[in-house]
C-alpha cells in the first residue's frame, strides 16, 4: 500500500523487490529448511524452486480474487487450505513427471505449505492489492527464491560431486569436496553467499554520492 503523497510501485517495482531488492534466499533468510536440505545438485534446487514459484503464484493470485469475500476472522486458516491445494498438485505433479526426482525432494515438496515465505506473501499482499500487482509480486519473490536455492544447489553439486546437471566438469581426477553434499556445506555456501551479497551492498552505499549540500 502506497503511503500518502507517494506513488504506487509499478509493476516493475512490485517484481524486481522479491527478485532482487528483497531477495527470500539472500535477503530475508527465509525459507531455509528446503533450502538447506534439498540443494545438494542444481536440478534438486531449481526444481524446488520452481514448484515454490508456482504454489506462490496460485495462491497469490485466488487469494487476490477472493480477498473481499473472506470473512478476517477466518482469512490465515482460508489462506492455508489454498496454499495445501496447489501443494497437493505440485506432488502429484512431479511424483508424475520424475519418481527419482520426487523421492529426492521427499516430505520437503509437502513442507512447502508451511513456508512462511507463501503465507506471508498471502497475508501481507495478495490480501491487499488486485490481481496484477499480486501475482507480479508474487512472481519476483518465487523467482527470487528459485534463483536462491539454484545458486546454492550449483556451488554444491559444482564443488561436492564436480558436476553440474550431473554432468562432469573436472574429468576423472577431481577430487570432490565431500562436506559440500554434507548437511554442513549447506550452511558453509548460504554463509559465502550472504558474505558475498552483504559485501557487495556495502560497496554500493559507500560509492553512492552524498546528497546536495552534504560532504
Amino acid at each position: 500500500m502506497a503511503l500518502p503523497g507517494k506513488a504506487p510501485p509499478s509493476t516493475l517495482d512490485e517484481f524486481l523487490e522479491g527478485l532482487w531488492r528483497q531477495n527470500p534466499v539472500f535477503v530475508m533468510v527465509l525459507g531455509m529448511c528446503p533450502a538447506l536440505a534439498v540443494t545438494v545438485s542444481a536440478v534438486n534446487a531449481l526444481a524446488m524452486g520452481l514448484a515454490t514459484a508456482f504454489v506462490l503464484v496460485s495462491s497469490a493470485l485466488l487469494v487476490s480474487l477472493i480477498r473481499k469475500m473472506v470473512p478476517k476472522e477466518v482469512r490465515i486458516a482460508t489462506y492455508i487450505v489454498i496454499i495445501a491445494t496447489f501443494v497437493t498438485v505440485v506432488d502429484y505433479l512431479i511424483a508424475a513427471i520424475s519418481l527419482e526426482l520426487y523421492e529426492a525432494l521427499g516430505a520437503f515438496i509437502q513442507l512447502i505449505v508451511v513456508n512462511c515465505l507463501i503465507l506471508g506473501r498471502a497475508e501481507a499482499h495478495a490480501s491487499k492489492h488486485p490481481p496484477l500487482p499480486a501475482v507480479t509480486n508474487a512472481l519476483g519473490m518465487g523467482l527470487g527464491f528459485a534463483i536462491g536455492l539454484f545458486a546454492l544447489g550449483s556451488v554444491r553439486e559444482i564443488f561436492g560431486a564436480g558436476k553440474l546437471f550431473g554432468v562432469s566438469l573436472f574429468g576423472p581426477d577431481f577430487q570432490p569436496w565431500v562436506v559440500m553434499v554434507l548437511p554442513p556445506g549447506g550452511f558453509f555456501v548460504l554463509g559465502a553467499w550472504l558474505l558475498l551479497f552483504s559485501w557487495w551492498r556495502s560497496r554500493k552505499v559507500t560509492r553512492s554520492p552524498l546528497p546536495v549540500g552534504e560532504g
